[in-house]
């Protein structure tokens, strides 16, 4: 089922998630219900929180991304089908270049901004049938991987960029708050007003 989308301002995507055991109520329809709104709305990546739970969930898929002729071969053929639910994720290291890519995000339809971000990390999460793992991922899976994470920790992209961009992009955040904006998937607003 495609659920919608909560935008910026709701206060679910300010929750710290909390941890899920496998008895967590309807757990694979959730996480079945993540990929159907993920793909509905053209994403690589989306959290619990984004749908409003808020509880340490997410799920990625990175095919889009191997399209991009810019990439090396290698790149492109480690995005191809790299699909992953991570549940109770926590990201033990961070290493490697700090390095800058455009990002956008399903709850702030219409708002890009380059963010920086470290380009290696290590992950201790557990797949859905609860077996923990410990991974190190590297490149774009591992900045999908970052930014969903920051979902679960109640932060945001808009977060990491500076107070100029910020101010800049000020009128847009108010008009998704109050539901002023367009896509092509369902959103949930915290204040519509008017429509």
């Amino acid at each position: 089922m495609i659920l919608p989308i909560v935008g910026y301002g709701h206060p679910v995507l300010r929750k710290v998630g909390e941890n899920i055991t496998e008895e967590h109520p309807e757990l694979k329809q959730k996480i079945a219900d993540m990929y159907d709104t993920m793909y509905n709305a053209c994403g690589v990546g989306l959290a619990a929180p984004q749908v409003g739970n808020a509880i340490r969930l997410f799920v990625i898929d990175t095919t889009p991304f191997s399209d991009d002729e810019d990439l090396e071969l290698d790149e492109q053929n480690q995005l191809k089908g790299f699909k992953k639910t991570f549940i109770n994720a926590k990201i033990i290291l961070e290493e490697g270049e700090i390095w800058s890519f455009n990002e956008g995000c399903l709850s702030i339809p219409d708002v890009r901004e380059d963010v920086f971000r470290h380009e290696r990390i290590t992950v201790e999460y557990c797949e859905e049938d609860f077996v923990m793992k410990t991974e190190v991922f590297e490149g774009l899976i591992a900045r999908v991987i970052q930014h969903e994470y920051d979902h679960i920790e109640g932060v945001l992209f808009t977060d990491k960029i500076s107070s100029l961009k910020k101010r800049l992009i000020q009128k847009k955040l108010k008009n998704i708050t109050e539901g002023k904006t367009f896509q092509d998937y369902r959103m949930r607003f915290v204040a519509k007003k008017g429509r």
